[in-house]
């Protein structure tokens, strides 16, 4: 049998994970992606990428993909599906009235499906329910840019971060969250060392070590600090009052706000010393280009808009806005979540970032999407959306391109509430996650290497995400299924779209209607220009910068560079910013103050990097960060099990010893899910609360009870198949043969007792060693191949998997192997400890004797092991293992 025979190809293309929007050439052979390099004519990126984005083509392919529809757990076809959604829309609509409905999308889908989207839902059913996962992620940054500017601005581009004299990161772990732009940032650093980088966070996480000042500030103080600052520029009289009488409202106000905030009072409540404050102070006053980035630790807040305008104000009491070098900077975390906000993808927007309760605003966008039914106030935010599923008011729910089951705060709710729906509707790619098992409706869509549409990245620069092989089964783009669900609808005209391209020239035209012409003001939003792109051109589209106008056909880089803002007055505004204290803080029942984040090589919910082996091992499992001395406290080895209770829910997590925490704060990672760990799902623990302006949920403060929870037996499990477990905890990890599992007893159970659980696979358990008192090993097989090794112990067995899948590739078990097994004889290859190069694979322990050899830097590292000289993720951890190892700790960045 012959088979066929596919040329390759290379395609430029956009990486589908944060917002930095880095360019991406993927070779594919004609049925999948074989190959991913950086694009090195990307302005985002220039041919860099970070570890997620260069191991993109071990995430895509059929296996474990969805591929056909599916009605009440039945298969069924295309047609039907679109049919059964459409009635549920129309009966609901008919007997509840629009806000019945609802959609809840993705800042991941293109946004051409973003737009589609939107126009179905506030265009034609009427209602402005519809909201996106980006209501976790930056709404509140949106929310306190329109205040300040009038319009949802981005004033600021990647190149600033390299021109700037100051770099300020506030509760942003670039290093793991946005790497590629850190790397940027470090580049400029070595290129002049003059450059001051200070990052404030709690945590002494990755971001720190390559950094001049850390604020460890006590978590949600950050509106304190800065509000001590704009005291500070005040008083040392370094106000830009020239630039306040020209182009700012407010001013008095808001400094009316920070009396008192004195740097000792501030250095009380913020947990910073003076001395560090008044560094910090001293550099953002004295210097002219000073950037602040910012993201989800401002963001996800109860207070994220009074921070990010109290950021925002010392920017604008400077002056330091408009120009190479200077603004407040908010990054988003997904790669369209800013194309999302120029379709007014949130609940309380309209399109082309028009004003959903301005009159004229609807009026306008009624008259060119020729509707008589566009929606007349605002929809439910995220969490009320969700609350209102769960009071039955919202009897239909699209999710579509997002896991809200585990992304969403306060799992236990999010659980009831889609239990309670009349019909759930799911759009997703994959056939496992945690938000499927309440779907009535599974619509299988197309993923990235499939979908061909545009995205925005968080300096406004728009770029094509292209198409590159067809997608799996009956899987369609979600603009398609939007489609033929509002043709079957009734709504033909309005959505008689046959490509992608049409949507996108549709929306370009939309951002120049009613656009400074006919007397209308002028809106910040303007891709006119691109209204008449021809398919060629759209194909062939090179990223560029909006506003992208007939003035500037080219795009234009720089914003308020002339003091005028989008305000009705042109205006830019300063907005009081009050601290108030955490509403629920740590007390004697939960002394704890949890913070979530991310893991340097997972992101968001692991749908798609928890299918790499690649990005399985530098961190295989989700842990409880505590500091060493806590953890004694409380009576937990490292390793062990903790129980975290907050007022919301629990979870169980192995602990790890981190030094670079404050007193009575812990932190835990938010990707995993039921699918890949039983109980860690840190959701479950967060609280409903939100920013009371934004609805942006409060998910990096809660205030938790933590306890050792006993384990009798430990275990580690490599299977070539997936098996059935017989304990309360596990982990499983992605590996490049079969799948890792570690696991967690109350009760110490047998080896029988363990087998009962494999009797359903066919396999031969032999060679049972239970020679030690506290540890069992045992491998079964099949047709003389290894199916299963098995680990069991007191302790934990922590055994390199790699030598796990050595073993197992094994053409045959005989003597030998299985004596080396059950001798842990494990070869030195395999003891290299944690891997900290995943591009590498280079362990702790091959850098540490690099180090101890006389390796005195990152550089030198990257010479002789070749870690950190390909995607550089890991550069920010060979710095911290020198900063150990050369007994260096960096006592400046002390601030504590």
């Amino acid at each position: 049998m012959t088979h066929p025979v596919f040329e390759r190809t290379v395609t430029s293309t956009t990486c589908p994970y944060c917002g930095v929007g880095c360019g991406v050439y993927a070779t594919a052979d004609g049925q999948t992606v074989i190959d991913v390099t950086g694009d090195p004519k990307h302005p985002a990126n220039f041919g860099k990428l970070c570890v997620k984005g260069s191991n993109l083509h071990h995430t895509v392919g059929a296996e474990g993909r969805l591929l056909h529809p599916s009605i009440n757990g039945q298969t069924t076809t295309y047609q039907s599906a679109i049919e059964y959604v459409a009635k549920a829309f129309q009966d609901s609509i008919a007997l509840y009235g629009p806000d019945s409905v609802a959609m809840y999308v993705s800042g991941q889908i293109l946004t051409e499906d973003y737009y589609i989207a939107n126009k179905f839902m506030k265009g034609f059913v009427g209602s402005a329910n519809i909201d996106t996962n980006s209501r976790l992620c930056m709404s509140s940054a949106v929310a306190a840019y329109k205040r300040a500017f009038g319009s949802d601005t981005v004033p600021c581009t990647y190149t600033d971060l390299e021109e700037a004299d100051v770099l300020v990161l506030v509760g942003s772990n670039a290093a793991y969250t946005h790497p590629i732009l850190y790397q940027r940032m470090q580049a400029a650093k070595q290129r002049r060392p003059e450059l001051q980088i200070i990052v404030i966070d709690p945590r002494h996480s990755a971001t720190v070590e390559g950094s001049d000042l850390h604020l460890p500030i006590y978590p949600g103080t950050d509106t304190v600090l800065f509000n001590g600052l704009l005291q500070y520029l005040y008083q040392h009289n370094v106000c830009d009052k020239t630039y306040i009488e020209q182009a700012v409202d407010g001013f008095e106000s808001a400094l009316a706000a920070c009396a008192g905030w004195d740097i000792e009072r501030v250095a009380r409540v913020t947990g910073v010393t003076v001395d560090a404050l008044t560094m910090f102070y001293t550099a953002f006053a004295e210097q002219k280009r000073v950037v602040t980035f910012y993201s989800q630790g401002v963001n996800q807040s109860e207070q994220g808009v009074t921070k990010a305008h109290a950021i925002i104000n010392c920017h604008l009491a400077q002056g330091k806005i408009g120009y190479a070098g200077a603004g407040p900077f908010s990054i988003t975390g997904q790669p369209n979540a800013m194309g999302g906000r120029e379709v007014g993808g949130l609940a309380n927007m309209l399109a082309a970032h028009m004003d959903i309760e301005n009159p004229q605003h609807r009026e306008w966008v009624s008259e060119f999407w020729q509707s008589e039914r566009l929606a007349s106030k605002p929809g439910l935010k995220a969490v009320d959306l969700f609350a209102s599923v769960k009071a039955k008011q919202i009897k239909v729910l699209w999710i579509m391109a997002t896991n809200p089951v585990v992304s969403m705060p306060n799992r236990n709710e999010i659980e009831a509430a889609l239990a309670a729906c009349d019909c759930v509707i799911v759009s997703d790619c994959y056939a496992r996650n945690d938000t499927l098992a309440f779907a009535d409706v599974i619509l299988p869509s197309s993923t990235w290497s499939e979908k061909d549409g545009m995205v925005t990245n968080s300096e406004r620069r728009i770029s094509r995400q292209r198409g590159i092989v067809a997608p799996p089964g009956e899987a369609v783009h979600d603009w398609q299924v939007i489609r033929d669900v509002a043709r079957a609808m009734g709504w033909e005209r309005a959505f008689a779209y046959s490509s992608p391209r049409e949507i996108f020239c549709e929306h370009a035209a939309l951002s120049g209607w009613y656009n400074g012409q006919d007397g209308a003001p002028v809106r910040d939003f303007n891709i006119s220009a691109l209204s008449q792109m021809s398919a060629r051109e759209y194909e062939q589209f090179k990223p560029t910068m909006w506003p992208i106008t007939a003035e500037h056909p080219e795009g234009n880089i720089r914003l308020f560079a002339d003091k005028l803002f989008y305000t009705p007055n042109r205006r830019a505004v300063m907005w009081p910013t009050p601290f108030v204290d955490h509403s629920e803080p740590a007390d004697p029942d939960y002394p704890w103050v949890l913070m979530t984040g991310r893991y340097r090589d997972q992101w968001h919910t692991m749908t798609r990097t928890g299918r790499a082996a690649e990005l399985a091992l530098n961190q295989p499992e989700p842990y409880l960060h505590i500091s060493p001395k806590a953890a004694l406290e409380l009576g937990i080895a490292e390793g062990n099990f903790a129980r975290v209770n907050s007022r919301y829910g629990e979870v169980v997590l192995p602990v790890k010893y981190d030094i670079g925490l404050r007193e009575h704060t812990c932190f835990a990672p938010i990707h995993w899910t039921q699918q890949n760990s039983h109980g860690a799902t840190i959701s479950r623990c967060v609280s409903s609360r939100v920013d009371p302006i934004s609805g942006q949920p409060d998910s990096k403060f809660v205030a938790v009870n933590i306890s050792a929870e006993p384990v009798a037996q430990y275990g580690q499990i490599w299977s070539r198949e997936a098996v059935v477990l017989p304990c309360e905890y596990w982990t499983l990890v992605t590996l490049a043969t079969g799948v890792g599992y570690f696991t967690g007893s109350q009760n110490t159970l047998t080896m029988a007792q363990w087998l009962e659980h494999f009797v359903t696979q066919p396999w031969s358990w032999h060679f049972i060693d239970a020679t030690q008192s506290d540890s069992v090993f045992a491998i079964a097989s099949r047709s003389d191949q290894i199916m299963c090794m098995l680990a069991l112990g007191a302790t934990k067995p922590d055994l390199p998997w790699s030598w796990l899948v050595d073993l197992a590739q094994r053409t045959a078990l005989d003597t030998e192997l299985v004596a080396q097994y059950l001798r842990r004889d494990i070869p030195t290859a395999h003891t290299r400890g944690k891997l900290v190069c995943s591009c590498f694979q280079v362990g702790k322990k091959d850098i540490e004797q690099a180090i101890a050899s006389g390796c005195d830097s990152v550089d030198a590292l990257g010479q002789t092991l070749h870690c950190g000289t390909n995607c550089g993720s890991c550069k920010s951890e060979l710095q911290a293992l020198l900063n150990q190892q050369q007994a260096q700790p960096l006592i400046h960045l002390q601030a504590v």
